[in-house]
């Protein structure tokens, strides 16, 4: 076979490039950074984590869970990775960004059948090629792929949450503890009283912010402005109601201190193996620098939180997936360019990396339509159904999955029961399939 080309080194490119190599086909990865940076991205690195450094549970009770597991089956080799970058996280992978970053570059780099060229990519290719240019595209490439599928691509915007170093933490007020204490206390916590949760509420409906006008380019002139709601910036949900944030991110129960229900807590995760930064979890923002000081520092414990980094809103570009792809990921109207990440219409990490692993998949295997059983087989079915209207990106849920036969109520157990059931369809699938 003859070399595959796989435009983008984030998760899904990364992904997809490791997993042909390792069936024996050549690969050229071509990333543009650093050449030309986005407005997201502050390294070179493959795999470079933007907003969360979480890659959500690994309970089997939870999609996100499952999913892990349906890609550990077949063979994903970023998982592995991720895991030896683990961080405390309670029952959720959370990895060390950047040590996650550097790992993947070495191993693409180490590999005898991946090439590294870096270079912007301005045309589609006129050759096999899997197009992972991930969410923030290029304006050239953006341009080129409008033309082949004949319709305007769909966007949207996306925040990304402060980090705080963690010598700047009040460690008198914070509390360590994992919800319901299931695990271990990996999470800081930071408890609000009535009157400083509606401070802090009142403060973000208050604060200044970036306005769409600001991140336009060129060729994105015109594009509406809304989010992908699991994205949706901190000010924003707030406006929906000043109780949504303490029924919402910031719920209190199960985080109870000396016996006693604090009225909203917000909570920090770890953002390396150090434990020196922390992420303000749920907190994505688009507020503008000076107001994301002044207002996350009226939360109890980050008086004096110095900021490594403020949270920030960047463009998300996807295409109307059951518009423009065939049943094998490939463009309709080009059937040699597969796509596989955000691009594609997926949203989460582990998400871009299944699309990855199963265009790998695709063209080194040949492999048929996974089980419906399955969280990535449902959610390939929802990239190429042209009866769905109003698209937006899919990621991991039990919602997604066919319905269980059993009656049951008890919700933790129909979870484990999906889990199961999907599991066993999916060994089946591959024994099937070895033999």
């Amino acid at each position: 076979m003859p070399e595959i080309k796989i435009i983008g080194a984030g998760l899904a490119g990364s992904e997809a490039a490791l997993c042909l190599a390792e069936m024996g086909i050549s690969v050229n990865l071509l990333e543009m950074r650093p050449l030309r940076m986005t407005p997201a991205h502050g390294t070179d690195l493959a795999a470079e984590l933007v907003c969360s450094n979480s890659l959500k549970s690994d309970l089997l009770d939870t999609a996100s869970g499952l999913l892990k597991e349906e890609l550990r089956l077949l063979g994903s080799r970023l998982l592995p990775i991720a895991r030896s970058c683990a961080v405390p996280a309670g029952h959720a992978l959370a990895v060390d960004r950047l040590l996650f970053a550097q790992k993947v570059t070495q191993t693409l780099q180490n590999h005898p059948r991946i090439r590294i060229t870096r270079q912007e990519v301005t045309e589609l290719p006129v050759e096999c090629s899997i197009l992972c240019a991930g969410p923030l595209v290029s304006d050239s490439l953006a341009r080129s792929l409008q033309e082949v599928v004949g319709e305007s691509q769909l966007s949207f915007f996306d925040a990304i949450a402060p980090i705080v170093s963690a010598e700047s933490i009040d460690s008198a007020k914070v509390y360590a503890k994992d919800r319901y204490d299931k695990g271990e206390p990996d999470y800081l916590n930071c408890a609000f009283t009535r009157g400083e949760y509606y401070r802090f509420v009142d403060a973000l409906l208050e604060g200044e912010q970036h306005q769409a006008r600001e991140f336009e380019n060129e060729f994105f002139r015109e594009v509406d402005f809304n989010y992908y709601e699991n994205c949706t910036p901190i000010e924003e949900l707030a406006r929906r109601g000043r109780e949504t944030l303490r029924h919402g991110v910031m719920r209190p129960m199960g985080l109870e201190r000396d016996g006693m229900k604090p009225f909203a807590v917000l909570q920090l995760r770890a953002e390396n193996k150090d434990r020196t930064a922390f992420n303000l979890v749920g907190c994505q923002t688009m507020l503008r620098y000076p107001e994301q000081q002044r207002i996350f520092r009226l939360i109890p414990g980050l008086e004096r939180a110095e900021f490594l980094r403020f949270g920030s809103i960047h463009r998300n570009s996807y295409l109307n997936a059951p518009r423009v792809l065939a049943p094998n990921l490939t463009l309709r109207n080009a059937r040699h360019i597969f796509v596989a990440g955000q691009l594609a219409g997926v949203e989460g990490y582990v998400e871009c990396m299944g699309t990855g692993l199963l265009v790998a998949k695709i063209i080194g295997e040949g492999i048929g339509m996974l089980p419906p059983q399955t969280i990535l087989g449902q959610i390939w079915r929802r990239l190429i159904d042209p009866e769905q209207k109003n698209f937006q990106p899919v990621n991991a849920n039990f919602g997604i999955l066919p319905a269980l036969d059993d009656n049951v109520r008890d919700k933790k157990l129909k979870k484990q029961l999906y889990s199961k059931r999907s599991l066993e369809a999916l060994r089946g699938f591959l024994e099937e399939d070895d033999g």
